[in-house]
């Protein structure tokens, strides 16, 4: 899928050197910039990775002008694996931090997200616009209907992201037939403020962009949230019916400069 064919390019990775450049992109977000853990030879070869990546999709923005040496070019990488696939081995990544049950029997194509990030000189512009155009349209090629994953506050600090979670806790929790939950071993309360103590504007002025991304598309969280020591945040399970927010991903896709195919 091909996106500005001026200077952008949006498609998924096509053979292990690509998703390799994923990854490299993944280790300067998250282990150099945000603290997260890695293994020695993680660190060695400047890699972020998991046993779960040969099993993802990974979608890449691909910067036509910036030199592409060893990946360079990829500057924002989202992973995507679809419930049939992690219904034949993986399982999902999430499970690790959340029961993800009810989504099993909803009997709807799921898609989880993930490592979601982008080069620190592409942020503030149109780089994320442009991958969720690709996501758009993903989920309109595999008929996906919920998406979901994993989404990170920086720190572990409960403190200091009281006024934000508990927004999240009376704003925006799930419906029942969506509702995940924090597995009980690492369940942590979200509801740490009373509602009428909650200046919403202020709490959204606290939220991570890729979070504020996925509520303004109706997005919904499941209940409670799970502390990451290894990647040194506070994460909540966010959740997206597609079915009332295909037409949004649709305009998003055709406001692109460009049409392509997968």
């Amino acid at each position: 899928m091909k996106v500005d064919a001026q200077r952008f390019e949006v498609r998924l990775a096509r053979d292990e050197s690509e998703i390799r450049a994923a990854q490299r992109l993944r280790y300067t977000v998250f282990v150099e910039e945000m603290g997260a853990s890695a293994s020695p030879e993680s660190h060695e070869l400047r890699l972020e990775r998991d046993r779960f990546d040969p099993f993802f999709d990974h979608l890449l923005l691909i910067d036509r002008q910036r030199p592409g040496v060893d990946g360079a070019n990829v500057v924002g990488v989202y992973r995507l694996l679809r419930g049939k696939v992690a219904d034949a081995g993986p399982g999902f990544y999430g499970q690790s931090e959340y029961d993800l049950t009810p989504l099993a029997s909803l009997g709807r194509e799921t898609v989880e997200l993930g490592r979601s990030c982008v080069h620190p000189e592409y942020r503030g512009g149109v780089a994320m616009h442009l991958l969720w155009s690709g996501l758009g349209e993903y989920v309109i090629r595999h008929d996906v209907e919920v998406l979901f994953g994993v989404a990170s506050f920086p720190g572990t600090d409960l403190g200091a992201l009281a006024l934000p979670l508990s927004h999240l806790h009376h704003s925006h929790l799930a419906p029942k037939e969506l509702r995940v939950r924090a597995l009980q071993d690492h369940y942590v309360e979200m509801n740490l403020m009373p509602a009428d103590q909650i200046e919403p504007r202020q709490a959204m002025r606290q939220m991570p962009p890729l979070i504020k991304a996925y509520l303004r598309l109706g997005g919904v969280v499941g209940e409670g949230a799970f502390i990451d020591h290894d990647f040194n945040t506070i994460d909540v399970c966010l959740l997206m019916d597609t079915v009332a927010m295909t037409d949004r991903y649709k305009d998003m896709y055709t406001r692109s400069a460009g049409r392509g195919t997968a």
